[in-house]
């Protein structure tokens, strides 16, 4: 049930944000050790955000998974902020990432929780 959402004011385009979906997949499943059938990816290009005041372009990530490893946060955001840069050209200092771990129960799949 890994799913990644990126919300950003940048501009980009169908192509672009279909490779962004595709690489931000695979890359996920790899870092977390999990299947890629299970990762969802959610590209919500061109909101009106600003940081530090700037509208500048900016992205907000969320990144939810059963059994997040807390102490892998690190890795996890060198990885997504080197991603946005490189995939849509967000500078990795104008990334936020929020992570989150829910509980088995408070996730659904499939008409049932995990």
């Amino acid at each position: 049930m890994p799913t990644l959402k990126i919300q950003t004011n940048a501009r980009i385009d169908a192509p672009v944000a279909e490779a962004l979906i595709q690489r931000a997949s695979t890359e996920i499943a790899s870092l977390l050790g999990k299947p890629e059938r299970y990762v969802m990816v959610i590209v919500e290009p061109v909101i009106a955000m600003s940081f530090g005041g700037e509208t500048a372009p900016t992205a907000y990530l969320e990144l939810k998974s059963l059994g997040l490893d807390e102490a892998r946060t690190p890795e996890f955001s060198t990885a997504l902020c080197t991603l946005m840069e490189v995939s849509i050209g967000v500078p990795q200092d104008r990334v936020y990432i929020e992570f989150s771990a829910p509980p088995r129960h408070m996730f659904g799949f499939d008409g049932r929780t995990f």
